[in-house]
């Protein structure tokens, strides 16, 4: 098609300087229809032609690019024709070669995009996601999608039309689009909320029994889940290893988009994935949270929520929790990348902090907590902050400081007697909702903002204070119950 347009253009030149001045004289529109007639002639063609192209290639823009420049060598040669062909010209269906290849590019974009959203959705079905497959621990989906996503760009410049700026972004925004599938794909499962337990009633305690110990009251007895170890060895798609893969290849496709970027700029267009790159962000801290949720309320949930201070403080201490947070913490700091290592350890160490206060302030009927178990409680919760800080090549202690504010600020609480602490619930609860002295006392809503001088927090301390003066107060206040 690209030689029958050559040679009909030198067609037309042969026939305006040859045979149209001697045509003229019969005809006063000689040049006028030789030129119409081969503009219909390859019209017909390269309709014909143009039905059956099934995808675009640099073979049919070739030949729609020749196509132009003949429509275009016609035109001339009939606007500088002394017999007037213009008005012939004027009647002439025009190929509409920059409409055609809008649609062809449009089409062959939609194409490329489908087809790499396929491969995302096919891969990722297989994906186990085994930080051990490369050597930097990111799945090998993650190289694929970027090569695929290179060389979809590189096909993109190298189709012979001039209009590669006006089409980069509907290309840039498809394959956005497919990235973003991808980052949503590999998060997909890892929703942290599911794994945060559910805040039981309010009750009261009341002092134990002294009996012996046969007789005391009957603790419940906690199993360590089933393929609680596997959690953290790697044997589940969301164990440990797997969800520090998973949060390591988004680290990588976000510093790949940077580098992509950067390579098609030697085409002299700006590439700006903006959403991906967002999408990576958002995902990286998505993992992060619910790896630590999973951590600590799931996997170690029979060491900590379940069991930690049940029945008897002092036999139901905090060590064995960390012995099994320690393996978990040395799988994520062998498994994830430096640059978001300190990150989801952060989140480890935010989340257990949270679920330790939880223990006191929420951790229902089956705790109990007298003043003498202050000292213990201190105790713990420095055992705690030691781990991530490790001897100093943990987390710095800022960060360690900052996120154990609070529980420094609500522990003195436990070792206040149960008067000066009734004494403190009423003047923060009036204080907190501007009622007088003489007024009944509100029960105060459960925010889960806690703090020293929060009323919900005072009142739960109340609550699981294990002192007879308490439970009265609680009983003819708010009529709270013994057990759930």
């Amino acid at each position: 098609m690209t030689r029958v347009a050559e040679a009909v253009s030198t067609m037309a030149l042969t026939e305006k300087e040859h045979f149209s001045p001697i045509l003229k004289r019969w005809h006063p529109l000689a040049t006028g229809v030789a030129v119409a007639t081969l503009h219909s002639c390859y019209g017909n063609e390269l309709k014909q032609y143009v039905s059956g192209i099934d995808e675009v290639s640099a073979d049919v823009l070739r030949v729609l690019s020749s196509a132009d420049k003949l429509e275009k060598d016609l035109m001339q040669i009939a606007a500088e024709s002394e017999d007037c062909g213009k008005s012939i010209i004027k009647e002439m269906l025009p190929y509409e070669v920059e409409s055609v290849t809008c649609g062809l590019v449009k089409s062959w974009i939609t194409t490329t995009t489908d087809r790499l959203k396929e491969w995302v959705n096919r891969n990722l079905q297989q994906e186990a996601w085994d930080p051990k497959a490369t050597r930097e621990r990111f799945a090998l989906s993650a190289v694929e999608v970027l090569r695929i996503v290179d060389e979809a760009f590189e096909a993109f410049f190298l189709l012979p039309i001039s209009m590669h700026a006006a089409f980069l972004p509907d290309l840039a925004a498809g394959i956005d689009g497919c990235l973003q599938h991808y980052i949503f794909m590999a998060k997909s499962g890892c929703v942290s909320s599911t794994y945060v337990p559910t805040m039981p009633p309010l009750t009261r305690c009341s002092q134990r029994s002294k009996l012996p110990s046969v007789f005391k009251w009957k603790e419940k007895t906690y199993k360590k889940p089933q393929g609680g170890a596997a959690n953290a060895n790697g044997n589940d798609c969301f164990g440990t290893p797997q969800l520090c893969c998973r949060i390591n290849t988004l680290l990588y496709i976000q510093t790949q988009l940077d580098g992509l970027a950067k390579r098609e700029m030697s085409h002299s267009h700006d590439i700006a994935l903006k959403l991906s790159a967002a999408a990576c962000e958002e995902g990286i801290q998505q993992l992060c949270e619910a790896m630590a949720n999973k951590v600590i309320f799931h996997d170690l949930s029979h060491l900590f929520w379940d069991g930690l201070y049940v029945g008897e403080v002092p036999s139901s201490r905090i060590e064995p929790f960390l012995q099994e947070l320690d393996h978990h913490l040395e799988v994520m700091s062998s498994t994830l990348h430096e640059n978001v290592r300190t990150r989801a350890i952060t989140q480890v160490m935010k989340v257990s902090f949270d679920c330790f206060l939880l223990v006191l302030l929420a951790g229902g009927p089956a705790r109990a907590f007298t003043l003498q178990d202050y000292e213990t409680i201190e105790e713990d919760f420095k055992f705690l902050t030691d781990m991530f800080w490790s001897d100093g090549d943990g987390l710095p202690a800022e960060l360690i400081e900052k996120f154990s504010t609070t529980i420094n600020e609500i522990l003195p609480l436990f070792k206040t007697d149960t008067d000066t602490l009734i004494e403190k619930f009423r003047n923060v609860t009036l204080e907190s909702c501007s009622c007088s002295s003489k007024s009944k006392l509100p029960l105060p809503p459960t925010t889960g903002q806690w703090g020293p001088t929060e009323p919900n927090t005072v009142l739960r301390i109340l609550c699981y204070r294990n002192d007879e003066v308490a439970a009265k107060f609680l009983k003819k206040t708010y009529q709270l119950p013994k057990k759930l």
